[in-house]
């Protein structure tokens, strides 16, 4: 029902704009779908596939199997790596999926992640924390410039 109340909506404004009464549809992409809700700095999961498809770094997986990549929107994919070259990130890289956890590592130059992670200067998710959608120095692929990190606050 709401479907065609937007329909007759939609087919009436056009009728309107067509016949020249000059109403202005300047309202319309407020009937679009919404916008996705990842935040600012978070890869999205085609991004992060994109990604591990794509790089020539090595890459060692953990934490619950690559397939969960996606399936379910609660699961983050996490990649550290402990190199950063110019505006590069790369390996060794570690990638990590799963949720509700703090991901110790040392070493860390730059990361990436699907969901908006908190980064940290000490391991156990302690000492000075910010988040990946507040990154300061943007990276190619998605990633950030992390110098100093030695663990990750996964949600």
């Amino acid at each position: 029902m709401q479907f065609q109340s937007l329909f007759a909506l939609v087919l009436a404004a056009l009728t309107l704009n067509v016949a020249g009464v000059g109403h202005s549809l300047s309202w319309l992409p407020l009937l679009t779908a919404p916008q996705s809700s990842v935040p600012t700095g978070v890869l999205t999961v085609a991004q992060m596939k994109n990604f591990l498809a794509t790089t020539d770094a090595n890459l060692t997986f953990t934490g619950l199997p690559i397939e969960m990549l996606g399936a379910d929107p609660l699961v983050t994919t996490l990649t550290v790596c402990s190199t950063r070259t110019a505006q590069l990130c790369s390996g060794p890289c570690t990638v990590f999926t799963g949720s509700g956890t703090c991901f110790n590592t040392p070493n860390t130059k730059c990361l990436a992640a699907t969901t908006d992670v908190s980064f940290c200067d000490h391991s156990n998710c302690q000492g000075s924390c910010n988040t990946l959608s507040t990154c300061g120095t943007r990276l190619n692929n998605g990633f950030c410039s992390t110098p100093g990190t030695n663990s990750v606050s996964v949600p």
